[in-house]
């Protein structure tokens, strides 16, 4: 398995040049490439104020300066690096003396490779961990940004929308995987293609929106296959991961991951490896790998239908974008340049807006969000007769001012609601039915913005109404 590390370095420090030499070569092996070693413990703080250390392997036996003194020292003017401990010394009372003083962990020479490329590993990930944590606390304190170009296609002027750039570069450097949650239309995959130009990964941002997929199809998808694996399979073909070498693969609509691929996912994580259908040759990968979904993971799994394992995979990294009803201040913003686009894609002149158009406009749900709303341009400007946008020209102000939100009803008004519109009381299927045809009548039969309005994927709506016979060409000529 070979791990890539950024940032920093691993420092050896023994005087001994044949462990030096044998411990670069076992950590090597493992894709931990950046290590600098040194026969003097003497130059060690030198080193430190040249170069970036992110972890310090020491021995405690050396001429001139010991590792003991050297750890003390190390502890109390370097805390943020982790130190290992490797020494011959075999002695309890010793290696709990270490400890106490800070050292991260204690090895016994010889050390087992596999014990010793695990202890680097974690103490890797934590210095990881307290370098972004001081660079994110750095960026919030100081309210800094410091590439505002990545985020050049996301228009907005929020407060909210902004502590997520910031945290989305302080942790765009690391390779571990990264979770962005929020509703369908939010911009999830902006935020990814922003984190991957972020990350400065030479390969491709390459997406697949995984909803839908059965377990064969996403292995074909994303590990490819070998000739002759299956009936049609006349040539190898290399799968996504491999497209997305040295850069990011990012998975959409994770939520809806069914479970056998789930585990495969979950393989994938853990191992940096897979095997292309049909083959029995082991493959790696160096992708990052980045995930959304518009789903409450954490209630998929109390169902049953996500691995809380896979989750917790998942999640060590998470951004959370905010709906467009919480940020409405953006809407000016984006109702702008919305227009704008549409009159260059529509080719027509761009039209006027009314004053208080973005106030009014401001008042809607936006279930869709910033999706739905440049759905709702782009109609209206095809749409404008007048040159001027006014509040009739969008359907969501109008459904807003005249229905009164069912969430402000009791229960029990619900339920008499419910009796009077059908006659008894519903079943869900019924209700579920109702809610489709009265959304797409309000969208206009624009599918994205009633499956955001049900707060659905547009293929769960899709295969709704083609379970009822409605042909997939059934829509608007406003559609997106």
């Amino acid at each position: 398995m070979n791990i890539s590390y950024t940032g920093g370095s691993i420092l050896l420090v023994d005087d001994e040049p044949e462990i030096l030499e044998l411990t670069k070569m076992t950590l090597s092996g493992e894709g931990i490439g950046d290590v600098t070693t040194t026969t003097d413990s003497r130059d060690v703080l030198h080193l430190l104020e040249k170069e970036r250390v992110s972890v310090i392997v020491l021995d405690l036996m050396m001429p001139k300066l010991s590792g003991t003194e050297l750890l003390t020292t190390l502890v109390g003017t370097h805390p943020h690096i982790p130190v290992i401990v490797m020494t011959a010394m075999d002695e309890v009372e010793t290696a709990v003396e270490c400890l106490k003083t800070g050292a991260f962990d204690y090895l016994v020479k010889p050390v087992d490779p596999n014990r010793l490329i695990s202890v680097v590993e974690k103490a890797l990930r934590l210095s990881s961990l307290e370098t972004e944590l001081s660079s994110l606390k750095e960026c919030l304190l100081a309210d800094r940004l410091d590439n505002t170009q990545a985020f050049r296609n996301i228009i907005t002027c929020n407060k909210k929308m902004r502590a997520v750039f910031q945290y989305a570069e302080v942790i765009s450097r690391s390779r571990q995987p990264i979770l962005i949650t929020g509703e369908t239309g939010v911009g999830k995959d902006l935020i990814a293609a922003a984190v991957h130009e972020l990350s400065g990964m030479p390969g491709e941002f390459v997406t697949v929106n995984v909803a839908g997929l059965d377990d064969f199809t996403f292995s074909d998808t994303l590990f490819g296959h070998k000739k002759g694996a299956y009936t049609g399979a006349d040539r190898s073909r290399d799968g996504l991961i491999q497209k997305a070498a040295a850069g990011t693969l990012f998975l959409d609509e994770i939520g809806d991951l069914n479970p056998s691929s789930q585990v495969k996912l979950l393989r994938l994580l853990q191992s940096h490896e897979y095997y292309p259908l049909g083959s029995d040759t082991l493959k790696s990968t160096d992708a990052r790998i980045i995930v959304a979904t518009n789903q409450d993971l954490t209630r998929l799994i109390a169902e049953g239908k996500f691995r809380k394992d896979l989750y917790y995979r998942l999640c060590a990294y998470q951004l959370h974008v905010p709906p467009l009803r919480e940020r409405t201040d953006d809407i000016p913003l984006l109702l702008g340049h919305f227009v704008e686009q549409a009159a260059v894609s529509l080719r027509r002149k761009q039209p006027l807006l009314a004053p208080g158009l973005a106030e009014e406009l401001a008042s809607c749900e936006f279930p869709g969000n910033v999706r739905e709303l440049q759905a709702l341009v782009y109609d209206a400007v095809a749409r404008d007769a007048t040159g001027t946008l006014t509040a009739d020209s969008f359907p969501c102000i109008r459904s807003h001012i005249e229905v009164k939100p069912l969430k402000a009803a009791t229960p029990q008004e619900a339920s008499e609601m419910l009796r009077r519109l059908f006659g008894r009381f519903p079943t869900i299927e019924e209700v579920a039915e109702c809610m489709i045809e009265a959304a797409m009548s309000i969208a206009g039969e624009r599918r994205n913005i009633a499956a955001g309005m049900l707060g659905i994927t547009r293929q769960a709506l899709h295969r709704r109404l083609r379970n009822r016979g409605v042909p997939l060409s059934r829509r608007s000529h406003g559609e997106q």
